[in-house]
């Protein structure tokens, strides 16, 4: 049996539950795997605002179900009525994140300059997406556990909330530094690539606890290949792979290509060139049908599969991504003993109701965005009103894991756990404990 923190716990030992033997260190739970996967930019009420069925404002305590968690308000605070979010309309409008745009249109929370910003209002940031177009996350969130107070850990565009995922704590804004990694070369990004020296992240503490970490992204190979080609670096264009084929933008930049600031681990050069750390997502499906898939795993597809608006993207395309790697897991060995974790990057600069909680330190929070637990350690069919954010995923690899230990001036020390979204008999906190 194995010792009660991670850390005193020896390879290949039964864990604490007796669950079985372990693929490396035991964790705490029988939790032996965690994948999570990672989309972007769509807020709660643009997904879960027509699932949800309480009366807006309502603010329900119990946590059964649709019943339990509050339906979008039919009007914007302006009187402005909402679009409906089809693939169509996503593949045609990708709203102004910025942080100083998501800034004024959350307005101290008042939540009402959306539509009617002066910086960066547009009748189609107020969007709810039907049923038929999200039917498939819906499916997810009712098989599951849904969190509808999971919040952008900072204003602003995809990376820096990325980096919560990986630090806990703020380390730039919007996506204001390109990783001195590859695949800069092809990025939308126009800052001078460069790496960061921070030795605190969660990388450095999985590895000095003998954690297996991945992140695992799709079209690295091809990119990888792409800067080995004749020409490169010197011909135009030389160092970016094709497009794929089914790649609505159809050029060789993002969404179509892989884009390194989507990965926190590329910003850090000695993750950033290490194949235990950052592979292409055709060695997912291989390592999971060899059993050697990493305990704690990220996961990125390319833009046009993570429902980024805009750029001919389609929130199908993404729903079909996500589904494919649940498939993945559950019809593997892994199904047992792997937590699936489903969450957004940000909200895009989309409408939501909700005003996001006092911040925790410097940075103020953004908009709620969609959240679910999947697999057999899901609080199934719950709602969790507790307030969530990326550094909470942190938060539970220490607890699982590392024997508890947090990172340094990090948010991880005072954000909840999430425990409220699985089986209470785990044991998993749903505070910051």
């Amino acid at each position: 049996m194995c010792a009660a923190l991670a850390l005193a716990l020896v390879a290949g030992c039964d864990s604490p539950h007796d669950s079985g033997p372990c693929d490396g260190i035991c964790p705490v739970s029988p939790i032996n795997h965690l994948v999570v996967i990672v989309q972007e930019n769509h807020t709660f009420d643009t997904y879960f605002g027509r699932y949800c069925t309480a009366a807006t404002g309502s603010a329900p305590t119990c946590t059964d179900g649709p019943a339990c968690c509050e339906r979008a308000p039919d009007t914007d605070p302006g009187g402005a009525s909402p679009i409906v979010l089809d693939d169509h309309a996503n593949a045609l409008y990708d709203p102004n994140h910025l942080s100083a745009c998501e800034a004024d249109e959350v307005d101290g929370g008042k939540m009402d300059h959306f539509v009617d910003s002066t910086l960066c209002g547009d009748a189609r940031n107020f969007a709810y997406a039907d049923a038929s177009t999200v039917q498939p996350y819906w499916d997810l969130a009712a098989g599951g556990a849904l969190a509808d107070h999971w919040f952008q850990p900072v204003l602003g565009q995809s990376s820096s909330n990325d980096m919560f995922l990986f630090n806990a704590h703020f380390v730039f804004a919007d996506n204001g530094i390109e990783p001195d990694a590859p695949g800069a070369q092809c990025s939308v990004v126009t800052s001078k690539p460069m790496s960061l020296g921070d030795t605190n992240t969660l990388g450095d503490k999985l590895d000095d606890g003998n954690i297996t970490w991945t992140w695992y992204a799709e079209g690295f190979a091809d990119m990888l290949n792409a800067t080995a080609r004749p020409g490169c670096p010197d011909a135009v264009g030389a160092c970016c792979p094709d497009p794929p084929p089914d790649c609505g933008a159809g050029w060789q930049l993002y969404p179509c290509v892989f884009d390194p600031d989507d990965i926190p681990a590329a910003y850090y050069k000695r993750f950033a060139n290490d194949p235990n750390h950052v592979r292409d997502y055709s060695s997912f499906g291989a390592d999971v049908g060899r059993h050697t898939l990493p305990q704690v795993t990220f996961i990125k597809g390319l833009g046009y599969h993570t429902e980024h608006p805009g750029l001919s993207t389609t929130i199908s395309d993404g729903a079909s991504f996500v589904q494919s790697v649940v498939d993945r897991i559950h019809g593997s060995a892994y199904a047992s003993n792997t937590l699936v974790l489903v969450v957004y990057d940000e909200g895009g600069g989309f409408f939501d109701h909700v005003a996001p909680p006092p911040a925790v330190d410097a940075q103020p929070y953004g908009t709620r965005i969609p959240a679910i637990a999947v697999g057999p350690f899901a609080r199934k069919g719950t709602v969790s009103h507790v307030v969530l954010e990326h550094s909470s995923i942190v938060r539970f690899i220490e607890w699982n894991w590392l024997g508890d230990t947090r990172l340094d001036r990090a948010r991880d020390s005072v954000v909840a756990n999430i425990g409220s979204l699985l089986d209470p008999a785990l044991g998993v906190p749903e505070d910051a404990n």
